[in-house]
């Protein structure tokens, strides 16, 4: 008897998403006012759930078509000769010049029970793109509207906080629970950024990602784990102090981070450091906008980490353009630069190949690709794209001309979101870069009055909780 309460077993991926949108929907949508825009929001957040659901069962299929065919056909024991002395004279950039050439340009055509499982992979990553492009033009739209009536969840402070701290417990014991795995069996390699954040093994959340058998160690492990779970606390509570200091609506804050913990995506990927790294910075550089100098160091230490958000520069400049701007970039530049003055600690001879990688300087890669371009897509259609993002991210430099702090938390949505599309290992599946800021979005107040000139000082006063966070009522 003594046993059977702590039987807890996780529940499936498509169970959860169905019960988890019924208590959203419960929990958030407007039955007083069906056309809400607030409603809208929901149905787009609810919309990532069966492309998530289809690449996951693509790549439960293809690890099960993988494991029929290793044990009808098992691999050779020995390589020969020639071969085997070519790799072991080979340098690092030549073993992935191999690696490029030898990767092929469309997956192989894997049927398990009659179904073509690139086919299911593909079209999960194309309909999370789709969702991903609604998301981006609708946080793109968000600064021409004006009207934002105030829309509280249908559960009280105390009842959205219970929920989500029950949520929080569960999400991390999954995490702590959890077999580290190498990020190839968890999902696609990582592209450019930081060469330890790409070294770092996943934590797999869902009942049937670990893989069967003897289980092998992994290094940093730990690291991955306490990384993970820092980093899934840092957003919850950045997300509730939004709203307590900014907003002055702490229901708002509360009723954002639940509806972040009880989304399927979190609990998907509760383990995946590379996805929730970056949503926590982001979401305290948001948070200590007064500050310029320490948003600065979260912009910069995201960038330098995962790469992508080296494009949210243009809109953050603008920002701070006519108060603050050297403050920023003294923030961003010291932290870029201490990153990359510890990648000398390492080897000497990788020094060249670990900046490369932390800046992604290298011409758009078009072989070895994963995700939607990995599965059919032509890579050559990267460029067009890549084209089109940076025209976009630069266009946030521009317009609005006026921007507060909602522009900040919108645009940066965006810019994440639009992101996703030219990501070549994985690009869709990083909802977290963009999911905390667009849920702050969907419950923010009018802020227009939150601009530069007026909430930014001069630099020299002392910085508590309060100063760091809180707007005042006058501005």
């Amino acid at each position: 008897m003594s046993q059977i309460l702590f039987h807890y077993q996780r529940p499936d991926p498509v169970t959860w998403v169905y019960l988890s949108s019924l208590l959203i929907i419960g929990l958030f949508f407007v039955f007083y006012r069906v056309w809400s825009l607030r409603n809208v929001d929901i149905l787009l957040l609810l919309l990532l759930s069966p492309g998530l659901l289809m690449v996951h069962e693509g790549r439960q299929l293809r690890v099960a078509g993988e494991t029929i065919v290793e044990a009808a056909h098992p691999p050779q024991a020995t390589m020969p000769p020639e071969i085997a002395d070519r790799i072991e004279a080979a340098t690092p950039d030549e073993l992935l010049g191999m690696a490029d050439a030898t990767a092929p340009t469309a997956p192989p055509e894997v049927l398990v029970a009659g179904v073509n499982v690139a086919d299911v992979e593909r079209w999960g990553f194309i309909w999370l793109l789709g969702v991903a492009g609604l998301i981006c033009i609708r946080m793109i739209l968000d600064p021409i509207l004006v009207r934002r009536p105030l829309l509280d969840p249908n559960l009280s402070t105390g009842g959205l906080s219970f929920i989500g701290i029950a949520m929080f417990i569960f999400l991390m014991a999954n995490v702590i629970t959890s077999t580290a795995e190498i990020q190839a069996a968890q999902g696609p390699k990582p592209g450019p950024g930081y060469p330890l954040v790409n070294r770092l093994p996943a934590i797999p959340t869902t009942p049937d990602a670990e893989i069967a058998g003897e289980v092998q160690p992994v290094r940093y492990a730990g690291l991955a784990r306490a990384l993970a779970i820092a980093s899934q606390l840092a957003t919850v509570l950045g997300v509730v102090f939004i709203g307590q200091f900014h907003f002055k609506n702490i229901r708002a804050g509360v009723g954002a981070a639940a509806l972040y913990l009880l989304l399927p995506y979190t609990a998907q990927t509760t383990g995946r450091v590379d996805h929730v790294l970056p949503a926590a910075l982001l979401i305290w550089a948001v948070f200590c906008y007064r500050r310029p100098i320490l948003s600065g160091v979260f912009i910069g230490l995201a960038a330098g980490l995962v790469y992508y958000p080296l494009f949210l520069l243009p809109l953050w400049v603008s920002f701070y353009w006519q108060r603050g701007l050297r403050r920023f970039m003294y923030g961003v530049g010291l932290t870029v630069a201490v990153l990359a003055a510890l990648l000398f600690l390492g080897e000497r001879d990788l020094i060249f190949d670990r900046v490369q990688q932390m800046f992604g300087l290298w011409l758009p890669v078009t072989k070895g690709l994963a995700g939607i371009w990995g599965l059919g897509w032509n890579p050559i259609w990267r460029l067009p794209i890549l084209v089109a993002f940076g025209v976009l991210s630069g266009f946030f430099a521009f317009w609005p001309g006026q921007k507060n702090l909602g522009t900040l938390m919108s645009c940066s949505a965006a810019v994440m979101a639009a992101a996703q599309f030219w990501h070549g290992y994985g690009g869709g599946l990083y909802v977290a870069w963009y999911l905390p800021l667009m849920l702050l979005t969907v419950f923010r107040p009018n802020l227009e009055d939150r601009i530069a000139l007026k909430v930014i000082g001069n630099g020299r006063k002392r910085i508590g909780i309060n100063e760091l966070g809180a707007d005042s009522e006058a501005a």
